[in-house]
């Protein structure tokens, strides 16, 4: 277990691979609570395309419930992982269960709000009258499992930073089984139409949340959590929460987005073309996920090596990062061109969704080959503890370019609903040339010898 925990040996490359393909894995199953659900709701009998619609209405809801689970995944996993580069072991533990208690705390939170906002919250995002009861439906049941999503998404990041990610694989494997299995049975057999969805959802959720206690307690663990030690730790809460705010302000960007998105879809093309968008970002998720594995695993590969003074390792992690990003969304980005109606088959069969919905497709992932750029920047920046770089380029990707061409650009040249696709083509090249050229000149350039001492600890305000 120390050899496998231990990313100063063997190939950089080996050490991110070996925890990327059980991670992308594991992320890519998560996915499919979600995913296979809008796939059985996009088939309903009856009322697919209105029931599909109500779905994507709650994602801004469901992406903020992800952002509070980021804050603690990407700022106590990475901290927790230098810490233990560093050999402080007590530092490390006290991480984990800071960042446990504050999660548990927050979701029970967030379950009690949503209930009593989500009405006037729906018809703000962009529900009708014909939207809002599906939207309604799935939501009311979903937000009884927020804190135990919270518990699976933010605390499997510890388990996956010690080294195990076929371990944090088996965390989403065996609820997003269970939630295929249930789906069929609560939608189709008792014919519960958008509620089956979510409460086969919930149920998939607890269940894996108990796995990841259950795993996280377990003596083979190399800093196993006390459920005796309990408790916040405020000064490292304090830690915690600067770096991890990049991962959660770009997930509440996202929801921003989202929010922005499909209201300004209702106005300008109404339903129909919120169940586009619904489709296009569900085939998005998948599309996007192997990158998302790569740099989530670079990041403890990064960290660890980085408390260690390794840094030409740190380097090599970052040109594989880069190279694999650029070609596997090169590549994919190929296949949505020449088999558009393929991919949006297999959420919705309705033969208008599926023509408006190529050409909004064609428009939405132009050069998508340029977020891995951002991923790969923003994973570096995470990693080395660069709070204010990560935060601030999330930011300007979502909320200074995609949010104010989401408004204007419908209005400009008749573009109508193209000029909310088109949003997203624009600030994948804006913001992933500027994010990844900003990593070069301030991580890249200044990363010393092996072994010397790192000045972006005192002049970038990285942490110890």
């Amino acid at each position: 277990m120390a050899e496998r925990s231990d990313f100063s040996q063997g190939s950089v490359r080996s050490n991110i691979m070996r925890l990327a393909i059980p991670m992308t894995l594991a992320q890519l199953i998560h996915l499919l609570y979600n995913i296979i659900d809008r796939m059985f709701i996009g088939h309903l009998p009856e009322d697919a395309t209105l029931a599909l619609t109500g779905l994507g209405l709650t994602f801004p809801i469901i992406t903020m419930i992800t952002a509070f689970s980021n804050l603690f995944s990407h700022g106590g996993a990475p901290l927790f992982s230098i810490a233990r580069g560093q050999g402080n072991r007590d530092k490390a533990e006290a991480l984990q269960t800071t960042s446990f208690t504050t999660l548990l705390a927050i979701g029970i939170i967030l379950t009690v709000v949503f209930f009593i906002i989500k009405k006037p919250v729906l018809y703000l995002f962009g529900a009708s009258d014909r939207s809002f009861p599906f939207a309604d439906q799935y939501l009311s049941i979903y937000l009884l499992g927020s804190p135990m999503v919270m518990i699976s998404l933010g605390m499997n990041s510890f388990i996956n930073a010690q080294g195990f990610g076929r371990l944090g694989m088996m965390t989403v494997a065996i609820g997003a089984i269970l939630n295929i299995i249930l789906d069929p049975i609560f939608i189709y057999v008792f014919h519960m139409g958008v509620r089956g969805a979510a409460l086969a959802t919930v149920i998939s959720q607890t269940v894996s949340a108990l796995w990841v206690v259950h795993t996280m307690t377990s003596p083979r663990m190399v800093i196993p959590l006390s459920l005796k030690k309990l408790g916040i730790n405020w000064k490292l809460l304090g830690e915690i929460l600067p770096l991890g705010l990049s991962g959660f302000v770009m997930a509440v960007t996202n929801s921003l987005v989202q929010i922005f998105c499909n209201s300004t879809l209702q106005q300008f093309g109404g339903d129909m073309y919120i169940g586009i968008m619904t489709v296009i970002a569900s085939i998005r998720e998948v599309a996007q996920m192997p990158v998302s594995g790569i740099t989530s695993a670079a990041q403890p590969v990064i960290g660890y090596n980085y408390g260690a003074k390794s840094y030409s390792r740190v380097k090599e992690g970052i040109k594989f990062m880069t190279s694999v990003g650029i070609g596997y969304m090169t590549a994919i980005w190929v296949l949505m061109l020449v088999f558009p109606r393929f991919f949006i088959s297999l959420f919705n069969n309705d033969p208008e969704l599926v023509e408006k919905g190529v050409q909004s497709m064609t428009i939405y992932f132009f050069g998508f080959f340029m977020q891995s750029l951002q991923q790969t920047g923003q994973a570096v920046f995470v990693a080395l503890g660069r709070s204010k770089n990560a935060i601030f380029f999330s930011i300007f990707r979502k909320v200074i370019i995609v949010v104010p061409l989401t408004l204007l650009l419908p209005h400009i040249a008749g573009l109508g609903v193209n000029g909310v696709f088109l949003a997203e083509p624009i600030s994948n090249w804006l913001g992933g040339l500027a994010c990844f050229t900003t990593m070069m000149l301030t991580v890249w350039r200044r990363l010393p010898a092996d072994g010397a001492e790192m000045p972006l600890h005192k002049r970038k305000g990285a942490i110890r």
